[in-house]
């Protein structure tokens, strides 16, 4: 990370970048390209190949497969082996972005996140005129796996840090642990580590044509068993080598060890990318004993229940004055069409792909109390129904790299019930969850207005999305 980085804020690429690549299980070259996207966008993959091009969300809420690296799936789109890649935009800061790749996995490169690493560098990182907001562990989090002997715990802490330890009960690697105090760190420490495996796994992955990936020159074997001369040419054969041999530490010679605790530090790398699935930054120090990705994934879905649980009790969002806003209203004018005295939103507080809690300040200055009850000013209902038709616009629009090209316009309104008057003084607290994915360009959202804890309007609203003339 650059040392004028904030970690305070959002950030997404200045640019597009490309990488190309095998990927390691399916032997499938693919394309990737890396694009910004606006905040509170997430990290998102598409396939741009296929019917549709459908996208997932890096969320755990889509992982279908742990078996030998992490495999997301929903809507028709599948991608494996996203752990390398998600491991480096944590360690790079990178909170926005949209993956679009052209085949069924993330390549293996060299099998470490360094590749990846230079190309966010080559890209560059952008901060965005939006918070990011850290969520804080405040108990211990604990996960066991007994079958498996893991242990991982999330303690509290001031900054993200992780602790791994690895024991196989194997002689070569015996017992190793690596360590990452800060994130700032991960892309000189922990990135250039490249993954490992056990001499008898590679073997049983090549008779059954497990690994597709060509070069297998990406992975440290682990010889962990007496080996024969034909076993060894057989080796060399499958890695193109004239020959192969076994080093004194009891790892081929393929490559070269980049650490003396290569395979744990790879083994920190994968939980820093799998912990990405939890899909909010989050503040813990987390203490892995021989974690794996079924492990990681399951341990970032208690994280994510946490958080989910204690963000705020009855879904009353909280507002915090003394946080930054994600968007404020000069943000707020570049994506919406409407201009003073019809815009009715102030600021955006919370912003991901299913939610959006906005911010209207109610005072007795507005346009519309001159007339609408003289002497007792009221907010019109049908103003509170437009300030959250408004505020689900932003949500709508923020599932598309470029927002602004798209206007929203709202087909129906269900179930609107008011509850309690608004007076000047009020501070409005807008808030819509998507009721449904969105599908070409419909949305539906259920819609609530607080003021302080209290529902004061609620309405379920449809609207759709629809290209402005001359965007492109």
């Amino acid at each position: 990370m650059e040392n004028n980085f904030n970690p305070n804020f959002q950030h997404t690429l200045k640019k597009q970048v490309s990488v190309s690549g095998v990927g390691i299980h399916t032997g499938a070259h693919v394309k990737m390209t890396l694009k910004p996207a606006t905040p509170g966008f997430g990290i998102q993959f598409q396939r741009v190949d296929l019917p549709g091009q459908p996208v997932v969300k890096a969320d755990v809420d889509y992982v279908v497969d742990t078996s030998r690296s992490t495999t997301l799936e929903h809507n028709g789109a599948r991608v494996g082996t996203i752990e390398h890649l998600l491991s480096t935009l944590i360690g790079k800061g990178v909170d926005n972005v949209l993956i679009e790749i052209n085949g069924p996995e993330v390549p293996i490169m060299d099998g470490s996140a360094q590749p990846f690493i230079e190309v966010i560098e080559e890209a560059g990182v952008h901060q965005q005129e939006a918070a990011k907001v850290y969520f804080s562990i405040d108990n211990n989090i604990y996960y066991f796996d007994e079958q498996k002997k893991v242990e991982m715990v999330a303690l509290p802490a001031l900054d993200f840090k992780i602790t791994t330890l690895i024991d196989f009960n194997s002689p070569v690697l015996g017992t190793q642990h690596a360590a990452l105090k800060n994130i700032k760190d991960f892309a000189t420490e922990i990135a250039p580590c490249r993954t490992f495996c056990f001499l008898h796994e590679l073997e049983y992955l090549l008779e059954h044509d497990l690994i597709k990936g060509g070069d297998i020159n990406n992975a440290i074997v682990v010889v962990d068993k007496p080996v024969s001369d034909e076993e060894l040419s057989k080796l060399a054969t499958a890695f193109g080598r004239e020959k192969i041999e076994i080093k004194g530490e009891g790892i081929l010679n393929n490559i070269q060890l980049r650490f003396p605790n290569e395979p744990a530090r790879h083994k920190l790398l994968d939980v820093v990318g799998d912990l990405a699935l939890v899909g909010y930054p989050f503040k813990a120090h987390i203490i892995a004993n021989r974690p794996g990705h079924s492990s990681n994934v399951e341990f970032a879905r208690r994280i994510k229940q946490y958080i989910r649980k204690n963000k705020h009790a009855h879904g009353v969002p909280i507002y915090n004055p003394n946080q930054p806003a994600i968007y404020d209203l000069a943000q707020i004018e570049k994506t919406l069409p409407h201009r003073y005295p019809f815009l009715l939103v102030d600021k955006i507080i919370e912003l991901s792909d299913k939610h959006v809690v906005g911010v209207k300040n109610v005072t007795f200055n507005e346009y519309f109390f001159q007339g609408h009850f003289p002497g007792n000013p009221v907010m019109p209902g049908v103003l509170q129904i437009e300030a959250l038709a408004q505020t689900g616009g932003l949500l709508a629009l923020n599932t598309y790299a470029t927002p602004g090209s798209y206007d929203t316009y709202f087909l129906k309104i269900d179930n609107c019930k008011f509850k309690q008057k608004v007076v000047p003084g009020d501070t409005l607290i807008l808030k819509l969850e998507l009721t449904a994915p969105i599908r070409r360009g419909i949305c539906e959202m259920r819609g609530t207005v607080f003021v302080g804890n209290k529902i004061v309007t609620e309405a379920n609203l449809v609207a759709q999305l629809v290209k402005r003339n001359g965007s492109h």
